[in-house]
């Protein structure tokens, strides 16, 4: 039997955001999201788990929105004399005071899908500002708190709730549609780059925590599942959920005793050989579209690293290949980093570093002069190599990465 804590843990993290999907599209977004957190705290009180937890949130919530909606109409009619004014209302939907509803229309899967896919897009509207789009995706559909977001990407609580305050708000003032737009791909290319942007800053934390944020990761991989449940045929997302998986499945293994461990140096027999199955299942089902985009061709890589037995197993000419891929499709200088990284591990640290030199755009980020001091050292310019390790260490923000750098500088200082 499910306990309490893990069932309110499981209602609001993976139910909270179909419900409010489905709600929105009938009371608007501001109306539906505060049911939903009446509901959930409401939730709270419970003595028993129900028999069906997210039909009992929906009912509730819609409750709420109803009880919400009539009172701003009785202020209304009070204050104009006038009819009740509920142009929070699509057009086109039904009206909240119908009581012949069934509270199981939360299981209707084909709608939950339609109406959680026109709420990620919302949450990725070109409108809103990137770290808006983040906020309001974990959010909205993750159902994380604000208070949790906020600790994620170590910045005050307050700011977060204000971001999405004026997010809602601009929604509401610009008329922003929960539609799907005509133009489907380039909308869901920005929700996969914020799932994105969301896995990485778990995978390697800016926080104060030794090493990744397991949860954040995780909500990354969950709200890919949900997107590509109601977007199955789409191989970019089918990509990133590869992707995910495969880095996922190597967390164990990256970090010892608080610190860093290089890929090479892991020991693999930590890693988590059911998640490189599954991922290497859905990369396969995506790679038979014949469409391989950006995050399929970073799983592709990933694919590489996770399926070879030893660090010496691992094809580098290959993935130097699929790196050339990806800078002809996307030139970027990350990309171009980890292609001179990749070109060192295939043909040796002087042509690595060949190669890195020509990147350019990288001076402030830690891991181009992290990848430089190692090329440096394997070549054996040892000062050179600390030089540049610790100018990573001082760019670097994870005390785990930290420590490893320190190690390696130290390292480098013995005679």
């Amino acid at each position: 039997m499910t306990s309490q804590p893990d069932a309110l843990t499981r209602l609001a993290r993976e139910e909270s955001g179909r419900v409010l999907a489905l709600l929105a599209a009938r009371f608007g977004l501001e109306v539906a999201d505060d049911a939903v957190q009446d509901a959930l705290v409401e939730a709270l009180d419970w003595t028993t788990v129900p028999d069906n937890p997210p039909a009992w949130l929906y009912t509730v919530a819609r409750n709420r929105a109803v009880d919400r909606l009539r009172r701003a109409a009785s202020a209304r009619r009070r204050t104009l004399a006038a009819g009740a004014d509920l142009a929070v209302l699509r057009p086109d939907a039904h009206d909240p005071f119908e009581s012949g509803e069934e509270d199981d229309m939360v299981l209707d899967h084909a709608e939950v899908g339609d109406e959680q896919l026109r709420l990620m897009l919302l949450c990725c509207h070109p409108a809103l500002a990137p770290d808006i789009q983040v906020a309001l995706t974990l959010r909205l559909v993750g159902g994380l708190t604000t208070a949790e977001i906020a600790a994620a990407f170590v910045v005050p609580e307050a700011t977060i709730a204000q971001r999405i305050v004026r997010a809602k708000r601009k929604i509401r003032d610009a008329g922003i549609p929960l539609s799907v737009p005509a133009d489907l791909s380039s909308r869901v290319g920005a929700l996969l780059g914020i799932l994105y942007l969301i896995f990485n800053e778990g995978y390697l934390s800016r926080g104060p925590a030794a090493g990744a944020r397991l949860d954040l990761m995780e909500e990354a991989i969950r709200l890919t599942i949900r997107l590509h449940e109601v977007l199955p045929g789409d191989a970019e997302v089918e990509g990133l959920l590869a992707l995910e998986l495969y880095a996922r499945s190597r967390t164990d293994a990256r970090f010892a005793g608080g610190e860093m461990v290089l890929l090479d140096a892991q020991d693999r027999t930590l890693w988590d050989a059911e998640l490189i199955a599954q991922a290497n299942g859905v990369l396969a089902t995506a790679m038979r579209r014949a469409d391989p985009g950006p995050y399929q061709l970073q799983a592709v890589i990933a694919r590489y690293h996770s399926n070879a037995r030893e660090a010496a197993d691992t094809d580098w000419p290959a993935i130097v290949r699929v790196y050339r891929r990806l800078l002809e499709d996307d030139p970027s200088p990350i990309v171009a980093l980890n292609h001179a990284a990749a070109i060192a591990m295939s043909d040796g640290p002087r042509a690595g570093l060949v190669a890195l030199d020509s990147v350019t755009g990288l001076d402030a980020y830690h891991l181009y002069w992290a990848t430089r001091g190692e090329l440096l050292a394997r070549g054996g310019e040892r000062d050179a190599a600390r030089d540049a390790l610790a100018k990573a260490r001082r760019l670097s923000a994870n005390p785990a990465e930290q420590r490893h750098l320190d190690r390696r500088i130290a390292a480098l200082s013995v005679d």
